[in-house]
């Protein structure tokens, strides 16, 4: 099969042919279809976590099942699924026991444990594979399992109900899903960009309000609001996302879903007054991946997507990295 792999710390995509894997007793085996590029990528091709290298990236997989191993009775040949960051757990560790397979001691990373969807074709234990609806196109869907997931299990497992104002921080390839989610989830949605490049945008994705850090102040804007009951910050930049947090409403929460190694700035004293929060969340595990994209398909939420061939991915990448993709890119072999 044709993969693409990063074969050393900080090297090169690499177009090689290698032979198709077979699954294990507890995998599958997908056909893919489209598997987005994501800005996490960037862990397999510096090596920022331990890698054992070469490795094919990838977390934002879509294709159809062609073989499974003999202990998987959930999957079967032919289905169209998806695989995202989750790509497995022990089910031993304490955590596992208790059901917070997001937290698993033994958790693996598909594309940065083993290899991922830069290929034609992969492994997956049959534990981090979701189900995708018809209704979603495969290149639409890709995203959704990195993107679509951090921004939408955040949302939903944060505490607002319908009628809650919700900022949105950054309207990237995270921000711009964050906010037709919350709009759809009935809240009232305020986008906030640094210029206002992105307004038209915002108000389409359905974004009630709009705020331009680039000629006022965010956390004013959004305390003659009312205060944002939650921030969601999904632009990875700490200055930022610190500038936003007087926003806040009282018993407000800013929620972090940007991955950034910089510090926010945050005193006590702010989170004090008003019993106000700062938090973070990632991603989600494949029943997760699965009402996400139940959700999407419901509510015609879908990315603004780029696509690539796998022979282009240099090129791809680079879009992403750079910030010039409008909005996720996929490759599709």
């Amino acid at each position: 099969m044709k993969a693409v792999q990063v074969q050393e710390k900080g090297g090169d995509f690499v177009v090689v042919d290698i032979d198709k894997p077979s699954p294990k007793e507890n995998e599958v085996l997908i056909k893919i279809e489209a598997c987005g590029i994501c800005h996490s990528d960037a862990i397999v091709k510096e090596g920022i976590f331990p890698i054992e290298y070469p490795r094919v990236p990838g977390h934002e997989v879509v294709g159809v099942i062609e073989e499974v191993g003999n202990r998987v009775n959930k999957w079967k040949k032919g289905q169209r699924v998806g695989v995202g960051w989750h790509g497995g757990h022990c089910f031993d560790c304490q955590p596992c026991r208790e059901g917070d397979f997001i937290n698993c001691e033994n958790a693996k990373i598909s594309g940065i444990s083993y290899d991922g969807g830069y290929a034609e074709y992969m492994t997956a234990p049959h534990e981090a594979v979701a189900a995708i609806p018809e209704e979603l196109s495969s290149a639409d869907a890709a995203p959704l399992l990195c993107a679509g997931i951090t921004v939408f299990n955040a949302l939903r497992n944060s505490g607002i109900r319908a009628g809650d104002t919700v900022a949105v921080q950054g309207i990237g390839g995270l921000g711009h899903l964050a906010v037709q989610y919350a709009a759809k989830m009935g809240m009232r949605t305020v986008a906030i960009s640094t210029s206002d490049d992105k307004k038209d945008l915002a108000k389409q994705l359905g974004a009630h309000h709009f705020i331009n850090t680039g000629n006022t102040d965010a956390a004013k804007e959004l305390q003659k609001l009312g205060g944002a009951d939650l921030i969601l910050a999904t632009a990875p930049n700490s200055k930022a996302i610190s500038s936003v947090i007087d926003g806040l409403a009282k018993n407000g929460k800013i929620l972090m879903v940007a991955a950034t190694g910089e510090p926010v700035e945050v005193s006590p004293m702010q989170l004090l007054m008003g019993r106000k929060s700062a938090a973070g969340w990632a991603s989600g595990t494949a029943m997760d991946s699965e009402d996400t994209l139940n959700f999407s398909a419901l509510t015609g939420t879908t990315p603004m997507i780029e696509e690539y061939a796998l022979d282009d991915v240099k090129e791809a990448y680079d879009k992403m990295i750079n910030n010039k993709a409008r909005f996720r890119v996929v490759l599709k072999p």
